[in-house]
């Protein structure tokens, strides 16, 4: 496997949107533990809890601005103070349930946000590497369970995928327009201080926590389930073959295997002391939720040298073991710290 070089993160300059979210946290973490100068950029409400707050994830960034970046003229801002090398543009609307409850929500945010966020860069700014994280929610899912590749055909039929697409479509543009955009996609994510609603892992550990039944749908679905350190890994190599002088192009991150909702419920439920309720959803829950999602990520593995260091076993392990040592009230920076240094073989 082909690891991020420290040698190009020490003192890089990095603006990272979202950064007080899931992904975004955990990728700031690692962007300091490489030695990069990370700037945040965010809204001004962050979840309770929140990764952000119980790994401290503040104490080592460089600079933050809570901002909007559905306005121009905040992102101009921040990007003015970051003069960052390099972006990560995580922030979003990324629920699809949220999504079918508030689409315009979540089309200015995702489509015009992104759109917001390019021109600010172009105005304001020259980093030689800008990563767009989108979605593998982004393809025209026909139902057939094919792993999706880059050059499929891009679509959605609830407002976060349509949104999703409409990001690689920015970010395509602002590409032929000469700025080094690289979009990535990934599928489902798992792992530590996630506490988002309708999210199967989260939902599993806020239930255990509380020690009440976990409310389960569509549990035969399939997903491309991963740790959320093996994309942020690609996001980093991307945008260090950016950095390189590599042509921006679109990026797929996900496992070779995929595995149902049902499944991964019960393998949660061995591993946390005392096991877990499960109940069933009532029909109708998953409504707007593609049955079957699977992505082909050839082209990272090829070109990047990128896979996954931990199966999905490994992953529920680590994702378990986070929670359980948040429930003992661990110093819980040094336990996040400590799974990147793992995962990177450190």
């Amino acid at each position: 496997m082909t690891a991020p070089d420290p040698r190009v993160w020490q003192g890089r300059r990095v603006w990272l949107t979202g950064h007080t979210g899931f992904k975004g946290a955990w990728l700031a973490l690692w962007l300091q533990s490489l030695g990069a100068e990370v700037y945040g950029f965010s809204a001004d409400k962050v979840g309770e809890p929140s990764l952000y707050e119980v790994a401290n994830v503040a104490e080592g960034m460089a600079g933050e601005v809570r901002g909007d970046i559905r306005s121009k003229s905040e992102a101009r801002a921040a990007i003015a103070r970051a003069q960052p090398d390099v972006v990560f543009h995580l922030a979003a609307q990324s629920l699809v349930r949220r999504g079918l409850e508030k689409p315009v929500e979540t089309f200015t945010t995702n489509v015009g946000g992104t759109a917001k966020v390019l021109e600010a860069l172009r105005a304001t700014a020259d980093p030689g590497a800008i990563v767009v994280v989108t979605s593998d929610k982004c393809y025209r899912n026909d139902g057939s369970g094919h792993p999706f590749r880059e050059d499929d055909p891009l679509g959605g039929d609830d407002p976060y995928a349509a949104s999703k697409a409409g990001q690689e479509h920015v970010a395509e543009a602002f590409r032929a327009m000469g700025m080094p955009v690289a979009t990535v996609r990934a599928g489902n994510v798992i792992g530590g201080g996630d506490w988002a609603p309708h999210r199967l892992l989260a939902d599993c550990m806020r239930a255990a926590l509380r020690d009440e039944p976990v409310v389960v749908r569509a549990s035969e679905s399939v997903r491309p389930w991963q740790h959320v350190l093996a994309p942020l890994d690609g996001y980093l190599l991307v945008a260090e073959t950016l950095l390189d002088g590599a042509a921006p192009t679109a990026w797929n991150f996900g496992p070779e295997d995929a595995a149902p909702v049902g499944w991964v419920v019960q393998q949660v439920a061995d591993r946390w002391p005392g096991g877990l309720v499960v109940e069933r959803a009532p029909a109708g829950a998953a409504t707007g939720e593609a049955p079957l999602l699977r992505l082909d990520a050839t082209r990272a593995r090829n070109e990047l040298g990128w896979t996954p260091q931990w199966d999905l076993e490994a992953a529920l392990d680590a994702t378990v073991a986070w929670y359980g040592a948040y429930r003992a009230g661990a110093d819980m920076r040094a336990e996040t710290l400590a799974q990147i240094a793992a995962y990177r073989g450190g």
